[in-house]
């Protein structure tokens, strides 16, 4: 089954042309099914390209998906057009009084901020709240996961003296569990943030499972079983190109920035850098999704009900 998105929606035509199953509104009604309820809570600037990562992703999946996007109230984005989000968002505040079988919290550039400094984080923090009786199973990525993990159970966050930027080995540490099945024991990860939270702080709170990390990056993916919650430090939703539009974007903007690790062939920023990711990503979301379908309830006035 595919994903089922608007029809106008910019990530329509581009997920057609990349082969991935895409369902109108139409088609969808005339299916007997119960899809499952995806929340996407986009707190990027660019949107419609976060749209596109996440849809993409999700879109993998064998089920049918209906994906909601949701913004905050607190926030106006500078990137994304004011009639995209009018036409294909919906506040939290409009969607509160709905449950979700999966709702995924994105990253935002404001991590070098005190979560208190964050316009929105009073709102932020009634939604963390929120996850934990209307969604069955939370994603919560990089500074969306650093914030997660900071509301709910008081593990910081620590400036890094350069930005953690390039690709990366990890390592998989806990083959049994669900969220990696099919995962290699090593493998590439994308990293782009300027803080990071350690492993000292996480193994401090009972119930906290470290799955992912790297040696030199440090912890990448905790899970939570109470309140079934992911916490994604770095982005393995990255497009190909995603690390090298940072870095010229920084670099026409003046900003000292260093050559992403292990990214570019030969270190040849001229060079087109190749996607060594995509199947782990694919493989992470569909794992995420198959859980998902798996164990929460058939009825959605069920969800948060659960033992």
């Amino acid at each position: 089954m595919p994903i089922k998105i608007p029809d106008a929606l910019p990530a329509f035509e581009t997920l057609v042309n990349e082969g991935v199953r895409v369902m109108t509104e139409t088609a969808a009604i005339r299916q007997d099914i119960r899809p499952l309820q995806i929340g996407l809570l986009n707190l990027m600037p660019n949107k419609i390209k976060t749209e596109l990562q996440m849809a993409r992703l999700i879109g993998a999946t064998p089920l049918q998906v209906e994906l909601s996007l949701v913004r905050v109230n607190g926030y106006r984005p500078k990137n994304t057009p004011e009639d995209h989000l009018l036409a294909f968002y919906e506040t939290w505040e409009e969607v509160k009084g709905r449950k979700f079988d999966g709702f995924i919290i994105t990253g935002a550039p404001v991590e070098t901020l005190d979560y208190e400094e964050v316009t929105y984080w009073d709102e932020l923090k009634r939604i963390f709240d929120w996850t934990a009786t209307n969604v069955h199973s939370t994603m919560n990525v990089c500074w969306g996961a650093m914030a997660a993990i900071y509301h709910f159970h008081g593990v910081p966050k620590y400036s890094l003296k350069e930005k953690a930027f390039g690709v990366y080995r990890h390592q998989n540490l806990k083959p049994s569990s669900v969220y990696l099945n099919g995962f290699s024991d090593d493998f590439a990860v994308p990293v782009s943030r300027w803080t990071e939270v350690r492993r000292a702080d996480i193994e401090r709170v009972p119930g906290l499972e470290i799955l992912m990390e790297s040696k030199e990056m440090g912890v990448c993916l905790v899970h939570e079983r109470k309140g079934n919650r992911l916490y994604m430090f770095n982005h393995v939703e990255y497009d190909s190109t995603s690390l090298s539009e940072e870095y010229f974007r920084d670099v026409d903007a003046g900003v000292p920035i260093k050559l992403p690790h292990d990214y570019f062939p030969h270190n040849d920023a001229a060079l087109p850098p190749q996607n060594r990711w995509r199947s782990h990503a694919h493989l992470f979301f569909g794992n995420w999704i198959n859980e998902i379908y798996q164990t929460t309830p058939y009825e959605l006035a069920k969800i948060g009900a659960e033992p």
